[in-house]
């Protein structure tokens, strides 16, 4: 690797890490806007069981007032997903560009090189808005509060499977110690592979194994002791699975998606 590709490796690294950091705090911010919206919905619903709402006219009554400020929550939340999109296309693209980058006698235009791999993360993604992750949860989280155990008006069957198991974790446990990643001490995560595991045993592993390949069965990547961290979103997606309880997703799940990742990766 010349000194060029690996300046602008070292480069695009830190500037990903701190986009990274970026997407984490709107991770944050999300999760909070949904319990504010989650708990104007239940203040809502008591009022309508108590019957203090009965006597006032229904456009200022506190369950109308409740909906209207759900509402706009929603509607900035769809704002604060698109930047959180916005921010992921780059923190990807911005990686790509080392390996995009071409040597020439020609100066490069750094910002074309990194306008066309935006692009490309963009075209290849195919997740609108409206039925993005983030704000399906968002939904789901504020219909929970009148409609437990009922599925959302227009859901089909396969949907509802399909949103139980979105999760941006690719494993719930750790492979070496057995141990739900929400209960490690220390979680780090491939930066290649994308698997997750407890610090302490992953960097014994890979002293002791030629080559260090991935544990997790199946995953063909070699681990790295650079690239095998705790990166900025790792603990927001982390508390996020904690937080989701009862509907998290189980392990037969995430291995199934593990699989078709490693499978892309190949």
């Amino acid at each position: 690797m010349s000194s060029v590709v690996n300046k602008l490796a070292n480069a695009t690294e830190r500037e990903s890490s701190e986009t990274q950091a970026l997407i984490a705090d709107i991770r944050k911010a999300l999760v909070g806007m949904r319990s504010i919206a989650v708990e104007y919905e239940k203040d809502g619903k008591s009022d309508k069981a108590s019957g203090r709402s009965t006597l006032t006219p229904k456009w200022r009554s506190p369950d109308h007032v409740m909906l209207l400020q759900v509402k706009q929550l929603e509607k900035a939340a769809l704002e604060l997903v698109a930047s959180y999109e916005d921010c992921a296309c780059y923190a990807e693209a911005i990686r790509e560009v080392p390996r995009a980058y071409q040597s020439s006698d020609q100066r490069t235009d750094f910002e074309k090189l990194i306008e066309a791999e935006v692009n490309k993360v963009k075209g290849a993604s195919s997740t609108s808005l409206e039925n993005h992750p983030l704000i399906r949860q968002f939904r789901e989280a504020v219909w929970k509060v009148h409609h437990e155990g009922q599925s959302m008006p227009g859901d089909e069957q396969e949907d509802i499977v399909m949103t139980s198991t979105q999760t941006s974790l690719l494993n719930i446990t750790c492979p070496l110690t057995g141990k739900p990643v929400t209960q490690l001490t220390e979680p780090v995560r491939s930066a290649d592979c994308r698997h997750i595991y407890e610090k302490v045993p992953i960097m014994h592993y890979m002293k002791n194994q030629r080559p260090p390949k991935c544990p997790i069965a199946g995953c063909p990547r070699v681990l790295q002791v650079g690239r095998v961290i705790c990166d900025s979103l790792l603990q927001v997606e982390i508390e996020e699975l904690r937080s989701s309880g009862p509907s998290a997703p189980s392990a037969e799940n995430i291995e199934d998606l593990a699989d078709d990742e490693d499978d892309s990766n190949e």
